[in-house]
């Protein structure tokens, strides 16, 4: 750990459990980030590894007489530790060209909200400042990228086009419909910027749960769990300046669902997502291996919102952890599977599974037992307003449904109980699936995500899990009930914590 943590150490803890209060994150150079700009420093020569892109057209060279390089940024949105940027920034300086960075800023998006939104917009605008400051011209697009990109590209005369990897379905087809629309001479490359190793490097198939892909990942980790280059200033300006964004303006004119506001304790952006990492390093790691069921101990990262937007990269988050964790071997080695292992697993599902968000995508033995199951007698039924009001009968599942609707984030071990116990009080296993993913798309920042994807198909439909003994309603599908709870914490504690709330 540096030298300088102890002078450079905050007043207070920005993770810190808040009960909805507003965390202070008032320092973007902390410790933590005083470190990289070490580590980065003679860094600008480190190749690219070209098992990290895969070309999605087929010409492979920059169109020639074009005027620049367009980084499509969608699910990445950072400059830094950016595999998507870094490679575009080294094809734009190899051709002699300017660089440009575009995001099309589409007018919905599943479920998302006004609170999603203005996660997203804020960190963007951090984004475009840092854009500025090393002459990469940043561009937002009004609309779907099929309406905007396609234009852009012919107006601005761009030679290829380097796009992130989502493996869900509406990105995907951006991506197709993008590519369909321009000139065959423009190349479009993929560069998966998300993952440590890259999705279609960890396996090139459907794996049946963590125990399949674990040993796949981990033999791949020393080639790609590398440091990464600087995005440095650029040597090639555009002569064309690019439209000014007023992002004020353009946070007062979303027309989006504004009944989902913001939450206060996460600070949107590269540097919120800095100093969550470090308030994590430094106050919650050494509890992660023993206390992360907990929901009333702050031993969880916190980190999901800022990995799920691309703010942070889970590459850097985890380089960062095992350096600075090395007291908490166990922890380390608990949270790298979690941030890198099943993460990554979640992505490997959407990706080669068309059903990610379906009971058509679990597998038979699970598909089969919901079916002989699904006209069980329920005790309790509930409706999806019923569900999204937090009026149940169940104090614990509404203390959960609370604090996702308060702080748009719910504590992992207890949104598998909370997913479960829709399941159990609803008409149909479809039904089930379809209340618990637009409750978690709709409330947490983190929703829209194959993580969410997979854990709501994990918690429903077995999905990377196993059968187990037979009962009413659930057939083989693990079961969670309140009497568990009480044994793994306190419920009556995180009850009383959202009681007057609800």
């Amino acid at each position: 750990m540096s030298s300088k943590k102890a002078d450079l150490k905050r007043k207070s803890d920005p993770a810190k459990r808040n009960n909805g209060k507003q965390l202070k994150v008032d320092r973007v150079e902390g410790w933590l980030e005083s470190e990289l700009a070490e580590l980065r420093r003679g860094t600008q020569d480190l190749k690219f590894n070209m098992k990290r892109l895969r070309y999605l057209s087929d010409n492979k060279t920059v169109k020639q007489g074009s005027e620049g390089v367009v980084y499509w940024m969608g699910r990445d949105q950072r400059v830094q530790d950016n595999w998507a940027l870094i490679y575009a920034q080294q094809l734009a300086i190899a051709e002699c060209l300017p660089l440009h960075i575009c995001f099309c800023l589409i007018p919905k998006f599943l479920e998302a909200t006004f609170r999603h939104y203005c996660f997203m917009l804020k960190g963007l605008q951090e984004v475009a400042k840092e854009c500025g400051v090393l002459d990469i011209q940043f561009h937002l697009l009004n609309g779907f990228p099929r309406d905007t990109l396609p234009g852009f590209i012919t107006e601005w005369n761009m030679g290829a086009v380097i796009t992130d990897f989502w493996p869900l379905r509406d990105p995907i087809q951006w991506v197709d419909d993008v590519k369909k629309a321009i000139s065959p001479d423009i190349p479009v490359i993929q560069v998966d910027a998300h993952n440590v190793v890259p999705c279609w490097e960890a396996s090139g198939k459907l794996e049946y749960s963590a125990r399949t892909i674990r040993g796949k990942i981990t033999k791949l980790l020393p080639t790609y769990l590398t440091e990464f280059p600087i995005v440095d200033k650029h040597p090639h300006v555009s002569k064309r300046a690019a439209k000014v964004v007023k992002w004020n303006e353009l946070l007062s004119s979303l027309e989006v669902d504004r009944s989902v506001g913001e939450v206060d304790w996460a600070k949107p952006g590269y540097s919120g997502g800095m100093a969550m990492l470090e308030s994590f390093i430094d106050h919650r790691l050494r509890d992660f291996a023993t206390l992360r069921n907990n929901p009333n101990v702050p031993a969880l990262s916190q980190l999901s919102p800022w990995i799920h937007t691309g703010n942070l990269s889970a590459q850097r988050v985890v380089r960062a952890v095992q350096k600075n964790g090395k007291k908490f071997s166990e922890s380390v080695a608990s949270f790298t599977e979690e941030l890198v292992v099943r993460r990554e697993l979640a992505d490997n599902f959407c990706f080669y599974n068309d059903n990610y968000d379906k009971i058509e995508g679990a597998y038979e033995w699970a598909q089969k037992t919901l079916k002989d199951h699904a006209k069980d007698k329920r005790t309790y039924l509930y409706t999806r307003e019923q569900l999204e009001q937090a009026k149940t009968h169940d104090k614990l599942w509404n203390a959960a449904q609370t604090q996702l609707l308060m702080e748009g984030k719910m504590h992992g071990f207890i949104r598998m109980y909370w997913a479960k116990k829709i399941l159990e009080w609803t008409s149909s296993p479809e039904e089930a699936l379809s209340i618990a993913i637009y409750l978690n798309d709709r409330y947490s920042l983190d929703g829209c995500d194959p993580n969410g994807y997979v854990g709501c198909m994990w918690s429903i439909c077995g999905i990377h899990d196993q059968g187990w003994a037979e009962r009413a309603v659930f057939g083989k599908i693990r079961y969670m009930n309140y009497d568990g709870c009480k044994r793994k914490f306190d419920v009556a504690q995180f009850e009383k914590r959202y009681s007057e709330k609800i």
